[in-house]
């Protein structure tokens, strides 16, 4: 690369309404590389150079209407934050804009120092470190680069909201040589004007969870309906209570609830519906995932669902959480001492989140207290009673088929205890054996031989 060398600039791109976010984002990169272009013109032409890259003017976006430009007028961002924004997100748009940043050194034989940066993996070209945010944006004003070190602070608004990330250099290597790189929910949000759900994986051990029924099929017991009712309400209504109201001063942030009972009596269901009540995503957290024999290894991975979730106001959802949160036990090894900062963790953490986080478990006791300590709601979802399991019997079949006369339900409901998740199997037997006889009427005895299966599977009998 010869000195003086200059990078080449974004394309124009025509401005429709179908690409507002194309044209907002190309009139940005031409700006940025103006800037990198007057930054390495000072950098290597020192007593020549006229460009000052403080004098390149930013795109004027008051009127843009873009995704970008909405999120830089929002969090008015200065032109410093917006460079550092955009350096970011090259390498996800025109990745070949900093190739010029790989230029040899010919003094020493191999790349400029002050221009920071790594090669990626499997990504070819040049991965943009904080050194090259400070370069680029400070050059060799030391005051200027001092003032800079805010940008990526945790109290910052892009490391605060998980815009910008920060990976950490190993070691004793000084903090500046990290790389930065932007969330990948940001870089679809900025192209696309829509945030990317996160694919189930080691690196996010968490599955979306959703249901196509609504609030109204839920069947619970009076007492249980108004707890449930009570958490609705929060749902709706906390953000209110923190924002408008100044209770976040006063309130821990969030909302912890503990969902205890037999299996099959709605508390997965009650998870779903709550996130499609008010349109929020529901994570269920795969803990055969998360939890790790290997010392440190439960946190790291819980870590990965807690940082994605951060301010996006998710539901997550432990199912099973006894394997996380259970019992603390008495300090008698090495592994029970960590064991026990494991569940330390797992409190501060619960304590940050802002959310609604919701344990499940089949006993209550099971959970240490000092977990149920700090939650706000404990709710028992008990085996449904006679009058909660023919609500369910009358709401279960198909309205593609002849269910059995009103009384014959009736006396089922009366006679056999089973959970609402029992009820469904049943009834998913007894329609599977009327679709193999070519018939729209479910039988009786085919709900009966159901029934035993169930009770089997329970070691009981009819």
């Amino acid at each position: 690369m010869n000195n003086g060398a200059t990078v080449m600039e974004g394309p124009v791109t025509t401005v429709n309404r179908l690409d507002q976010n194309a044209a907002s984002l190309s009139a940005e990169i031409t700006w940025f590389a103006g800037v990198v272009n007057a930054r390495l013109s000072e950098y290597f032409n020192k007593e020549t150079a006229d460009d000052n890259p403080a004098d390149t003017t930013a795109p004027d976006l008051s009127n843009d209407r873009s995704v970008y430009a909405e999120f830089v007028n929002y969090y008015h961002l200065s032109r410093d934050e917006r460079l550092l924004l955009m350096l970011t997100l090259i390498p996800h748009v025109q990745p070949h804009l900093l190739d010029i940043f790989f230029s040899i050194n010919k003094a020493s034989g191999r790349g400029h120092t002050e221009f920071g940066g790594i090669k990626g993996t499997r990504h070819s070209g040049f991965l943009p470190t904080i050194e090259t945010a400070l370069f680029l944006l400070a050059g060799n004003d030391l005051a200027h680069r001092f003032r800079l070190y805010k940008l990526f602070e945790p109290e910052h608004i892009f490391s605060g909201h998980q815009i910008i990330t920060i990976d950490p250099a190993p070691g004793n290597e000084p903090f500046y040589s990290s790389p930065v790189s932007i969330s990948e929910e940001y870089v679809d949000f900025f192209t696309t004007g829509q945030f990317r759900k996160p694919n189930f994986s080691m690196e996010f051990p968490a599955r979306r969870l959703s249901t196509s029924l609504n609030w109204t099929d839920l069947v619970v017991d009076d007492y249980t309906a108004q707890q449930l009712d009570e958490l609705r309400i929060w749902v709706q209504h906390g953000a209110t209570l923190y924002e408008s109201w100044g209770m976040s001063k006063k309130l821990k942030p969030g909302y912890k609830a503990l969902f205890h009972g037999p299996p099959g009596t709605g508390k997965t269901l009650t998870a779903a519906l709550l996130g499609k009540l008010y349109n929020l995503e529901v994570y269920r957290v795969d803990l055969s995932m998360v939890v790790s024999k290997y010392i440190g290894e439960t946190e790291k991975n819980l870590e990965k669902v807690f940082k994605k979730a951060e301010n996006k106001n998710w539901i997550l959802f432990f199912d099973e959480a006894d394997a996380l949160f259970g019992k603390r036990t008495s300090i008698s090894d090495s592994h029970d001492k960590y064991a026990n900062q494991e569940i330390a963790y797992l409190l501060q953490r619960l304590e940050d989140y802002r959310g609604l986080v919701i344990l499940a478990s089949n006993m209550r006791n099971n959970v240490d207290e000092a977990f149920t300590r700090r939650l706000q709601a404990i709710i028992h979802f008990q085996a449904p009673r006679t009058r909660e399991r023919l609500r369910l019997w009358n709401n279960a079949f198909s309205k593609q088929c002849q269910p059995p006369r009103p009384d014959e339900l009736e006396r089922i409901a009366q006679q056999y205890e089973l959970s609402g998740g029992s009820i469904m199997n049943v009834v998913q037997y007894a329609s599977l054996m009327a679709l193999n006889r070519n018939d729209s009427h479910i039988l009786v005895d085919d709900l009966l031989q159901g029934i035993r299966k169930e009770f089997k599977k329970e070691g009981k009998t009819i």
